[in-house]
């Protein structure tokens, strides 16, 4: 077998800089590479990074506090946002649907974890109320609407966005995602249902699909 021929002259300047050129484009592919499965990676579980912004409604994104089952739903939790988005929460949700009456946030922040929107507003005026209440007609799954005094003249639209839980109940090292809130001083319908529909169903304990978060249940 003929060993392999090695090469008897050096390298000339045109072929030294050829060479620099392909170590160069090599590396900047291995750098875009590394910046595309950085971003993959980064969307895959925490929902999408695009801000859900209009005229009258502002989304914000709150890094995701360790879920925990509550057994009393008045205990104090210091949540990181407002409402709040993500975190401990009583044991038992409040069923899908909308409430006259308000609903204590460690309730609903369960609802969240089961991949719901929580609607709440503060202090609106009756057409208002009857927009949001048309909002939640138009698709009602997994989606709570109560008030809310502390909101003021506000409405604001919470989500829960995390990785799927490997067992349901099994909080230890889980991903806890983000908590998102939309803010708004006025309702806007648009901003509302696209908050709905990149944020429904991607929490840590989310149902099979949308249809099985029917009201009442």
């Amino acid at each position: 077998m003929q060993a392999p021929q090695q090469r008897s002259t050096p390298r000339g300047p045109r072929d030294s800089r050829t060479f620099l050129y392909v170590l160069a484009f090599a590396g900047l592919g291995v750098v875009l590479l590394g910046g595309i499965l950085a971003l993959v990676a980064f969307s895959g579980g925490g929902g999408s990074s695009a801000a859900i912004n209009s005229r009258d409604c502002t989304e914000e994104s709150f890094p995701g506090l360790a879920p925990k089952h509550l057994s009393n739903p008045d205990e104090n939790v210091r949540y990181n946002s407002f409402p709040p988005s993500s975190g401990p929460h009583y044991q038992q949700p409040a069923p899908w649907g909308i409430y006259e009456d308000p609903i204590k946030q460690t309730i609903l922040v369960h609802n969240l974890e089961h991949g719901g929107i929580v609607v709440q507003y503060g202090d609106v005026s009756e057409e208002t109320l009857k927009d949001i209440q048309a909002f939640y007609q138009d698709d009602p799954y997994g989606v709570v609407v109560s008030p809310y005094k502390r909101l003021g003249k506000k409405i604001a639209l919470t989500a829960w966005n995390e990785p799927r839980y490997e067992q349901e109940g099994e909080f230890e090292d889980v991903d806890p995602g983000n908590g998102y809130v939309l803010t708004c001083t006025q309702w806007d319908a648009d901003a509302a249902a696209k908050f709905r529909s990149e944020r429904r169903n991607k929490a840590g304990e989310r149902y099979p699909s949308v249809q099985d978060m029917a009201p009442g249940a």
